[in-house]
């Protein structure tokens, strides 16, 4: 929108007779583009930028700061001067003002009839009119793509994105440079491969929620050096999913796909039983217990309650639907792990919240299948796509498979649901997915090469093409808006609605250095009050007393360690 009404001015400027750059005008757009990117702005660039004179140029700022528009933020501690940087209210009034514009071109230019205008992307006509072309070898260079080495998940998505890079490289069919590894075993490969050069990896995938722990212990390459030259645009990805990537205001990681915790139902039995899609809990468990008929091997709800990460998991999605976290969250701040201090790290799991998504969690196991203590999302998956069970929680990378694959009973039967809240919370779906990252040990040159072969892994056409395959992820705008890609698959346009609502969050499995050792305990201690009697209080107190003593003990080892290294040098 700005790059827009920067060269919708421009002509009025130079064409017009008599008329000049509007200095207030280009303050503005420079203050809010700098904010967006994240790039520090002086007052003296603010000046330039005005195309004022410079007394003009700085009266017109020191107004501007005065009435509390701009704002100056330090260097640092030891710094006199600062930056500029919009105010909230600045911000907020553009962001009227662009929606706006925004509204006015939707009704002038593609908004397609009985839309509504937020559903119209700015620069929809130009996507839908552009439709990606498919992936080709040549979009980037033999050079880059020889002698790459990957670890990576051991996954659907990993195992299609390592045969098109195979199919792209000089020596067709080599993938031995690809090390696939499933989720437990990826972790601690990832320890080793990021702290030891002779590793020889150049891209680790990182579990979102793990990218806080090994960036506070140095391990990752900061990328904000070498992004901006880099062929990849931050602003065409949703912003929850790119901030994903980031840790205490540096990127770290390139969000490759995203996936997102929903709810599946079973339209048909919906509409045979006259029922109305469930919105809150309690309407989840009625639902369920309704159409819960053990008998005839049908069961209310299935869900992923294996002991372990499995459960925790479960946890952290439901105590979000009750508008609670693991840990304490700035209100209100959408950036909130730019400055988290690990030290001063507040669990909240032992809380009203926390014992709402217990309860919830006890209801659900009475309409659940038989087994449902044994599902991983493996099982789970198969228990409703073999139609056993009305509804199901599930990650959108999983429940494409409903619509793709051959034995699927329920195909063109399901609907997909936002998730379920406690009654009065606010709507809110989990986003998990994995990032690209490089080893902090990379040379400056080498970092530059692998992060245009990450750009071209992450880009619209890998991505459109990965959608066409049956992966609806879709974290970039243009793959969203364009039309082939839409009509691949309805969870699409499912997810980028929600991501358009403010509904997704990147919050509910928080990625602090602890949350490894939170998730194991709570995978102990969750399974033990949902499946074997243990007091719901009992359990989140024991829980989060458990993790306090585990994330001491981690500070505890990290401080040695870094004590012992430093005497070494």
């Amino acid at each position: 929108m700005i790059d827009f009404l920067r060269k919708i001015r421009a002509p009025f400027d130079s064409v017009v007779p008599g008329a000049k750059p509007d200095p207030y005008w280009n303050i503005v757009l420079e203050l809010v583009d700098s904010h967006l990117k994240q790039k520090p702005l002086d007052i003296s660039s603010l000046i330039d930028l005005s195309q004022a004179s410079y007394g003009t140029g700085n009266r017109m700022i020191v107004k501007m700061i005065e009435d509390g528009l701009i704002v100056k933020v330090p260097r640092g501690p030891k710094h006199k001067t600062g930056f500029l940087a919009p105010s909230h209210d600045l911000i907020d009034s553009f962001i009227r003002y662009a929606s706006q514009v925004k509204a006015h071109l939707a009704k002038t230019f593609g908004l397609r009839s009985g839309a509504e205008t937020d559903e119209y992307y700015f620069g929809g006509s130009y996507f839908a009119a552009h439709i990606i072309a498919p992936v080709h070898g040549g979009d980037i260079s033999s050079a880059t793509l020889r002698n790459l080495h990957f670890l990576l998940h051991d996954d659907n998505y990993f195992v299609s994105m390592r045969n098109m890079w195979s199919d792209f490289r000089n020596d067709i069919g080599r993938k031995s440079s690809f090390d696939l590894r499933p989720l437990p075993e990826l972790y601690s490969r990832a320890e080793v491969a990021l702290s030891d050069p002779a590793s020889a990896y150049d891209v680790v995938a990182l579990n979102m929620p793990w990218l806080g722990r090994f960036a506070e212990a140095g391990l990752l390459a900061s990328l904000d050096d070498i992004l901006p030259q880099a062929p990849i645009n931050p602003l065409d990805f949703h912003p929850t999913v790119w901030s994903t990537g980031r840790w205490n205001g540096k990127q770290y990681g390139i969000p490759i796909y995203c996936t997102i915790e929903i709810l599946t139902a079973r339209k048909d039995l919906f509409e045979q039983a006259h029922l109305a899609f469930p919105h809150s809990f309690d309407d989840t468990i009625a639902a369920a217990r309704q159409l819960h008929r053990p008998e005839k091997e049908q069961y209310g709800v299935s869900w992923n309650g294996a002991r372990g990460m499995t459960i925790a998991h479960a946890f952290m999605f439901f105590l979000a639907s009750s508008q609670g976290s693991v840990i304490e969250i700035p209100p209100k701040s959408e950036n909130w792990q730019d400055g988290f201090d690990p030290g001063t790290l507040r669990l909240k799991f032992n809380s009203e919240e926390g014992l709402a998504a217990l309860d919830f969690m006890l209801q659900l196991r009475e309409v659940s299948p038989p087994g449902v203590e044994t599902f991983d999302a493996e099982r789970n998956l198969e228990c409703f796509m073999s139609g056993h069970a009305a509804m199901s929680y599930a990650w959108t990378m999983r429940a494409a498979r409903l619509e793709y694959e051959l034995s699927s009973k329920v195909k063109r039967r399901v609907a997909y649901l936002p998730p379920p809240v406690l009654k009065g919370r606010h709507v809110t779906a989990p986003v998990g997915g994995f990032l690209l990252t490089i080893p902090s040990y990379v040379s400056p040159e080498r970092k530059r090469e692998i992060l245009n072969a990450i750009a071209w892994m992450a880009s619209p056409e890998a991505m459109k093409a990965h959608v066409r395959n049956g992966f609806p992820v879709a974290p970039r705008f243009s793959v969203c808006a364009d039309p082939e890609a839409l009509a691949s698959s309805p969870i699409v346009s499912f997810v980028d609605q929600m991501a358009r609502r403010n509904e997704l969050n990147t919050w509910s499995r928080p990625p602090v250095p602890a949350y490894v050792e939170i998730e194991r305990i709570l995978g102990d201690e969750i399974f033990a009050a949902v499946f074997e009697g243990k007091a719901p209080k009992n359990a989140l107190a024991d829980a989060e007393n458990a993790a306090y003593r585990a994330t001491r003990a981690s500070r505890l080892v990290k401080s040695h360690a870094t004590a012992a290294l430093t005497h070494i040098r």
